[in-house]
């Protein structure tokens, strides 16, 4: 039996069953160091990921795509250019039995899903591909909104930890790497997102058929940014002994804009851009 109860059909999700199963897993979830986080096998029923996978052999143009150092050979698609059903699972996730699955689980409440789905849909990363261990962006500025949560399931079947690509959590200092989860088929990965919150999937991918490794990718919110904190980028941290690269083009921006007006620096930004620096 799949933790959220989602109708294959209608894609309608049984409120009561979905706020019994975050509030079970709530205290597991919060008493996690160093941030709340939380995995579950058999997460949406199997005809509800068997549908998915089936369509991502339809995936259109990507619309962002990363190979540099810390982001190589990924893709990501937005759900409302992806094929009819999927895009209606990634609506599904946004509606509110899901959120109250979410605040029961985390107990942030007012939590706020992304209309735009900035950063959020299909990631693809190919073989030969990785995301370095990173804290994501923590305010949403079209929306004005903290960001608070991420939800990640992947689509990969039969998938094995010598494969690469799995997801990992480090602790605030970047010295230790606190638990690893390989990308398994159907397993949803939730934590909690800040500044310090550490994670990514830095391990090379490398299935011996080339399959590259998939998951969906949401992200949630909530009305509490103020206008006193401080704004960021993606964070790349290196691994301590690894041959992790420093994020030497984030860090350039961040100094250009503490420097700059801000009229020169979106027009030294826009150059830059338009140059691949």
């Amino acid at each position: 039996m799949s933790v959220i109860s989602l109708d294959p059909e209608t894609l309608k999700m049984d409120v009561a069953t979905a706020k019994a199963a975050g509030a079970a897993a709530g205290d597991a979830y919060r008493s996690r160091a160093p941030y709340p986080y939380g995995s579950f096998e058999d997460f949406l029923p199997e005809e509800v990921i068997e549908k998915v996978r089936a369509e991502m052999a339809q995936l259109p143009e990507a619309e962002s795509s990363f190979d540099r150092p810390q982001e190589k050979l990924k893709t990501s698609y937005l759900p409302e250019r992806l094929p009819p059903y999927t895009r209606s699972v990634f609506y599904a996730l946004n509606s509110r039995p899901f959120l109250l699955f979410l605040e029961q689980l985390t107990g942030i409440q007012g939590l706020i899903p992304d209309p735009y789905f900035a950063g959020g849909g299909i990631h693809v990363v190919a073989n030969g591909g990785h995301l370095d261990i990173h804290a994501d962006f923590n305010h949403n500025q079209k929306l004005n909104l903290e960001r608070r949560l991420n939800v990640l399931i992947y689509l990969n079947k039969d998938w094995k930890a010598e494969y690469g690509g799995s997801f990992e959590i480090w602790n605030t200092d970047m010295t230790e790497k606190v638990e690893s989860f390989v990308p398994l088929y159907n397993r949803m990965v939730c934590f909690n997102t800040g500044s310090d919150t550490w994670h990514g999937n830095p391990e090379t991918v490398n299935h011996p058929e080339g399959q590259p490794r998939m998951s969906m990718a949401l992200y949630y919110y909530t009305a509490t940014w103020s206008a006193d904190r401080k704004s960021h980028t993606t964070l790349f941290k290196p691994r301590p002994g690894t041959k992790d690269q420093a994020d030497r083009q984030t860090k350039r921006r961040e100094i250009l804009e503490d420097v700059l007006p801000p009229v020169v620096f979106r027009k030294v930004i826009g150059r830059l851009n338009r140059l691949g620096f």
